[in-house]
């Protein structure tokens, strides 16, 4: 079916509603984390002007796909981006403000675990251009510390913390909760805690067993006990609603919660369909290419992907993505966020409205909330987002 220009335009500019982003992965760690199931490996041996090279190749290649296009954000994850050499940072970021027009408020986050050796850097990371820190502290005691697999203690964490916060301006960190044998008031006490430590944005998430982690075996072959049953853990997220609010650090994502004006810029392109770049081993990227959005996708192995940088055979998959998929990815991230999704955007995509009977049984229920522009989940919407959005997607 041909498309009429007016909606062929407007899937062609649909990701500058959200941004364009560059991610960098670096997938080595110092340890396996046991709840872990990203694409992060331990190795001995780091050749890092190899990785160097290639992430430089990369850059290159990805600059001349998108000509023209004004950066918002870089984000180094992993892994474990802070075992990164600081030349090499420093490197990257030199090549990416030749590549790109930045945009005067550019982001550029490293993830970073919070021990010695990593906190160490964090002076040179900020003289390379790394204005944000997203610090992996997890839990404040040390026993859960060493359940979840952590190799730093809470007083290493907090002396990296101080680190950051003299080095950086925005610095974050992630707290893991409903874990094992954790109560109700254990974790009031423990986020009253972060609370007083955070500077302007906290990663706040709920423990999940993955499959294919250390944590998913132990839990189908019957351990990992004490695991709270599910409606602790409802109302340890309702008590992490209540003291963040109160804190003004409102939740602007289902996990997420910022300072007004302090949200994660990156994190915000995904939730709201903008195009990323996405570089390293397994890295996924969202690009628009003449006029046509492709779904990308690099080998996840870092061997494999460190041979074919040279070459820029890196993607194992770039698939076109249906305006219609495009939609129901929309929907999908979009609804994750407190400010909802765009109906005129979604339409533009799906061709065609929300279906106006799903969304007011929603309504009813509170799940979500209409404005004539926008459509947004509630509270109690988001704590089972993936009802409110299988009820929204069009069969």
């Amino acid at each position: 079916m041909l498309l009429p220009n007016w909606l062929r335009a407007a899937l062609t500019e649909d990701w500058r509603h959200g941004g364009f982003g560059l991610y960098l992965h670096w997938p080595f760690c110092t340890a396996k984390c046991p709840y872990c199931d990203f694409n992060s490996h331990v190795s001995r041996q780091i050749d890092q002007t190899a990785w160097a090279d290639a992430y430089l190749t990369e850059i290159d290649r990805y600059a001349q796909l998108t000509p023209g296009r004004v950066l918002n954000s870089v984000f180094f994850g992993g892994g474990t981006p802070s075992l990164m050499d600081p030349a090499t940072v420093y490197a990257i970021l030199d090549r990416i403000r030749t590549r790109w027009t930045l945009a005067n408020d550019l982001e550029v986050t490293l993830e970073a675990n919070p021990g010695s050796v990593e906190a160490g850097r964090f002076a040179e990371y900020a003289q390379a251009g790394v204005n944000r820190v997203s610090m992996g502290i997890q839990a404040l005691n040390d026993p859960d510390l060493r359940r979840l697999g952590r190799i730093h203690t809470v007083s290493e964490a907090r002396s990296a913390f101080d680190i950051a916060r003299s080095q950086f301006d925005r610095v974050s960190f992630d707290l893991i909760y409903a874990r094992q044998d954790q109560s109700l008031t254990d974790w009031r006490k423990e986020l009253t805690q972060a609370l007083s430590m955070a500077v302007d944005h906290l990663s706040l998430y709920q423990l999940t067993i993955e499959p294919g982690t250390a944590f998913g075996a132990r839990h189908a072959a019957g351990g990992l006990k004490g695991l709270p049953p599910d409606d602790l853990a409802v109302d340890m997220y309702d008590i992490t609603q209540e003291l963040c609010d109160a804190a003004g650090m409102p939740a602007y994502e289902v996990s997420n919660h910022a300072k007004p004006g302090n949200e994660s810029r990156h994190n915000l392109i995904y939730w709201r369909h903008g195009d990323y770049v996405g570089i390293g081993p397994g890295a996924h990227g969202r690009l628009t290419i003449d006029g046509i959005r492709y779904a990308t996708e690099a080998y996840a192995m870092p061997d494999p992907w460190l041979s074919r940088a040279a070459s820029g055979l890196t993607e194992k998959l770039r698939d076109a993505i249906p305006s219609h998929e495009q939609a129901g990815e929309y929907l999908m991230m979009g609804l994750r966020v407190s400010d909802g999704i765009d109906l005129a955007r979604y339409q533009s995509l799906a061709g065609g409205p929300l279906a106006p009977q799903a969304v007011e049984d929603l309504q009813e229920i509170g799940m979500v909330e209409l404005t004539p522009s926008h459509l947004r989940a509630t509270h109690k919407g988001r704590m089972v987002l993936n009802s409110v959005i299988a009820a929204l997607l069009p069969d």
